[in-house]
């Protein structure tokens, strides 16, 4: 009888697994139907009660700038009572600040962002990539640092300038929610020249999946945490790449080249998987030598999930 329950426990405990996973599926699909990037990012920062960095500016050079609607994930002892007592509803006060540190977000939106996962219909690596980066811009102003944005796509960079306040958040994500997947990285020399953002201390998160390294998005990388800016890196992977889980016979073609069609046999699946682990290892590696954050995931994950352990990573490093 012991056994016969121990038994019983384990599986339903699978079945409640089974099942959270597949509610968080069916919302990671829902959400990617929707055009409203700022809907998305309310949904996963709610009750996430994570900041990008430890310091912020308090008293002098603090000075109050505007009122804005409490959002989820906004800290409560923000909230300005008296005006909830008057207006009865709840708002936030929002602060200019002299911060010595400026965030900047990196997508990689290059042709091969656009694999889609096999398992949550609308979800692609730039979905999951934009949306992780756009929660990190919703963070940072609410912080009241400055943030910038640069898209890499079809050789060319786009840039938007660093700055602050709920009007910057509307510029970076209407700039993101704009990006497609195409083409290939801009070349050394164009990314090393748009790097003239890192003259002051900077984080710089950027979301790839870094099939490409080394890479010349990955040599600009280097640079910059060899200049001692705070890089923190996103690898995202689908589930199919992981486990090699690709329809057997089909064809494959490499969007960013064009060298061909590639077909996988059964018998190559081995080989596959430990050469993609070889180079994901590859990757992992030369982040822990030069200090630089790096976290891997599979863009079927939760996005809260995936943003708690990014940040948590990176402020582990930095205690």
């Amino acid at each position: 009888m012991q056994t016969s329950a121990k038994s019983s426990a384990h599986m339903a405990a699978a079945g409640d697994d089974a099942g959270r996973t597949a509610a968080s599926s069916a919302m990671t699909a829902m959400m990617a139907q929707t055009r409203d990037l700022d809907l998305v990012i309310r949904h996963v920062l709610a009750g996430l009660g994570h900041g990008i960095h430890a310091g912020r500016e308090r008293g002098a050079g603090v000075e109050f700038s505007e009122y804005r609607a409490y959002a989820p994930g906004d800290e409560w002892r923000r909230v300005d009572w008296k005006l909830l007592a008057r207006a009865d509803r709840y708002f936030v006060r929002e602060a200019e600040r002299d911060s010595h540190v400026a965030v900047w977000l990196c997508l990689d939106a290059t042709a091969s962002m656009a694999e889609p996962s096999r398992e949550i219909n609308g979800v692609d690596k730039l979905w999951f990539a934009r949306t992780m980066l756009a929660c990190v811009a919703a963070i940072a102003q609410r912080q009241g640092d400055a943030f910038g944005l640069l898209i890499c796509s079809g050789g060319k960079v786009e840039f938007v300038p660093a700055s602050r306040g709920p009007r910057q958040l509307q510029r970076v994500l209407a700039a993101l929610s704009r990006a497609q997947a195409e083409g290939g990285l801009p070349p050394e020399d164009v990314l090393k020249s748009s790097l003239h953002f890192a003259r002051a201390p900077s984080m710089i998160f950027a979301a790839s999946d870094f099939l490409d390294w080394p890479s010349p998005l990955s040599a600009a990388l280097l640079r910059l945490r060899n200049m001692r800016h705070d890089v923190r890196l996103l690898t995202l992977r689908t589930q199919a790449e992981v486990d090699a889980s690709f329809k057997s016979g089909g064809g494959y073609r490499d969007p960013e080249r064009a060298d061909g069609l590639h077909r996988m046999s059964n018998a190559d699946r081995e080989s596959y998987k430990q050469q993609s682990r070889a180079h994901f290892d590859g990757v992992a590696a030369s982040c822990r030598q030069h200090n630089i954050v790096h976290y891997e995931a599979r863009i079927e994950q939760p996005l809260s999930g995936v943003l708690r352990s990014w940040l948590r990573l990176a402020g582990a490093r930095a205690k």
